[in-house]
């Protein structure tokens, strides 16, 4: 049974631990009425202790988020040796919570950086002594803290590299079972930040399996290791999901060489009088609540008068002024942590049906719609292959709401506009996302009049999309379906920039687009207008030659009446003439 840590004194009495209650420890420091004396100190040193070490004792994974508040509000500055020792201890007796112990040590880094930096050290200085030693349990616990403050970024990447490279300089077997499982458990993060340096470890590897120099059982290990390369170390993650504590431009990295001489400041360890103990400890509760964002409880209440209207004037002009104050967020933080939490739904849920029903608990200003419309997108945009998640979830939002329709239009609007800056395989997954909402009846079909399908209007990008989209419609409705759509009458307005017919040149542009993607079933009726291109422009012609015409004997008539003084053989030359004219034209269309 562990022993609580809480509940042991270090002060000796003739080489024995005596058991000091706290409730007695608490006492004893009440009784002392100097606070800045030797006495009190070491009882509040003997009290920091205690707590650290039953705090880091409880560490784990389910409640690291409870209990790192709790070391906040214990004086980490005085308390950093005794801090640091504990970690080590704790991590050296359960090496399987040590991402855990690494991830609270990254959140206190992003406050302390003397802590993590202390704490790097002395961990560098272990592993340093364990491989001298050749004491291979410490080594591999210290390798393995390593690795993790690695993962969270507190220990720079070059460290991971230069322990490697000097684990695999001479090879043994003990040293490249330590850089197999090292590898393994920061493999994902040095594959990220220093690629070149992670091909040559794994180059050095593949020289010390070619060698044979190790038994068989470690070249089982490196090829298994080969093998979780090869899947991009699915299954082994740098850092868990829950234990993902810190935002990593808020990480301080610390660079320290397995060379450097290195002192592990042991006297942080040890109790020493403080002569601005009182000053030093007021500094460190005004750090707290900053860090904690605690209210100060100075118990010192506004000055009244007996009946109190001073008081009400003070809380009245404060309401006053915060009704007046109207703060802007330039930053966009709200929609930052908006979009944050969108994708870590989208990304959580098992089905769309979930992943819709928690969305739409997600409370939402107005406008905001479009940020889930957005994300939905983008998401789907990161992905491989094309996920049918994301379409059935857009159809959802669809269908649910008009708002989020419009939200998906302007979408499509947006991604067409900016399509010539995603790279194929996000232009694929986008158009496949549009290309379900449409066949599902989820996107109205009139956004399809922003595409213009000429040679000057379309790019190599936009062809693209476009291709996938139309072949997608294809699948899902079948080329007679489509067709029938796409020969709608009542939605022709929407389709004639599709398939253009105010230029010869546009025109046949369309029907060898569509011939090229395999779809030319659905240009029938461009095709007929192309082939009676030449007779209509000829009718067209002869219209206008008429109208002309009609035009030009309306207005000799109206002149002939209205001239009434003109006298009889003047209006026989105007027929005779009008009639010789008629003669002319019958003759010109006869030839």
């Amino acid at each position: 049974m562990a022993t609580d840590m809480s509940k042991i004194d270090n002060s000796r009495s003739g080489g024995v631990r005596v058991y000091v209650p706290p409730f007695k420890v608490a006492r004893m420091m009440n009784d002392v009425k100097d606070k800045n004396s030797e006495e009190y100190q070491r009882l509040t040193w003997d009290a920091l202790r205690k707590s650290i070490n039953g705090l880091v004792n409880k560490l784990n994974a389910a409640n690291v988020k409870h209990l790192i508040p709790e070391l906040f509000a214990e004086n980490l500055i005085r308390g950093r040796g005794l801090f640091c020792r504990s970690c080590m201890k704790s991590q050296m007796a359960s090496p399987s919570f040590t991402d855990v112990f690494a991830a609270m040590v990254a959140v206190i880094n992003t406050k302390f950086p003397q802590v993590g930096h202390l704490l790097l050290r002395r961990v560098v200085l272990q592993l340093r002594r364990a491989y001298k030693r050749n004491d291979k349990p410490q080594l591999l616990a210290a390798v393995k803290f390593i690795a993790h403050l690695v993962n969270q970024l507190v220990a720079h990447e070059i460290l991971a590299l230069e322990l490697l490279t000097v684990l695999l300089d001479n090879p043994t077997d003990d040293s490249v079972q330590v850089a197999v499982s090292f590898v393994i458990e920061c493999g994902s993060t040095l594959q990220d930040l220093s690629p070149k340096g992670f091909y040559g470890v794994f180059e050095r590897f593949r020289g010390i399996l070619h060698e044979g120099v190790i038994h068989k059982r470690i070249q089982y290990l490196v090829e298994n290791l080969f093998a979780i390369r090869k899947t991009k170390f699915k299954g082994y993650p740098a850092v868990r999901s829950e234990l993902d504590l810190v935002e990593q431009e808020e990480q301080l990295t610390h660079e320290i060489s397995l060379q450097d001489d290195i002192d592990p400041e042991i006297n942080l360890d040890i109790f020493k009088l403080d002569a601005d103990f009182l000053e030093n400890e007021l500094k460190y509760e005004k750090l707290k609540k900053d860090i904690l964002g605690e209210e100060s409880d100075d118990g010192e209440e506004n000055p009244s008068s007996d009946d109190g209207e001073e008081k009400d004037e003070v809380d009245d002009d404060y309401d006053y002024d915060e009704q007046q104050m109207l703060i802007q967020d330039e930053t966009e933080t709200n929609l930052v942590n908006l979009r944050r939490t969108v994708y870590l739904t989208i990304m959580g849920s098992v089905s769309f049906e979930e992943c819709g029903h928690k969305l739409l608990k997600i409370k939402l200003e107005p406008g905001q719609e479009m940020v889930i419309c957005s994300m939905i997108l983008d998401c789907c945009s990161q992905e491989k292959t094309y996920n049918r998640f994301y379409g059935l979830l857009g159809q959802r939002f669809c269908t649910i709401k008009k708002v989020y329709q419009d939200s998906f239009e302007e979408c499509f609007v947006q991604q067409y506009s900016m399509i010539h800056r995603l790279e194929t395989n996000k232009i694929r997954n986008v158009a496949m996302v549009f290309a379900h909402l449409l066949a599902a009846d989820a996107l109205p079909w009139n956004v399809l009049s922003y595409i213009r399908l000429t040679e000057d209007d379309t790019t190599s990008s936009s062809r693209i999309f476009l291709k996938f989209l139309f072949q997608e419609l294809s699948e899902h409705l079948g080329i007679s379906a489509l067709n029938k759509r796409l020969t709608d009458p009542t939605m022709s307005n929407s389709f004639q920039s599709i398939f253009p017919k105010d230029n010869p040149r546009n025109t046949r542009f369309s029907i060898n687009f569509f011939t090229s993607i395999g779809l030319g079933g659905i240009t029938e009726d461009l095709r007929c207008y192309l082939k009676n291109m030449p007779q209509l422009i000829m009718q067209q012609q002869k219209c206008d030659s008429e109208s002309g015409d009609n035009a030009s004997s309306s207005e000799s008539e109206s002149g002939s009446d209205s001239s009434s003084s003109s006298s009889g053989i003047v209006r026989k030359r105007s027929k005779s003439c009008s009639n010789g004219r008629h003669k002319r034209r019958k003759l010109r269309r006869r030839n």
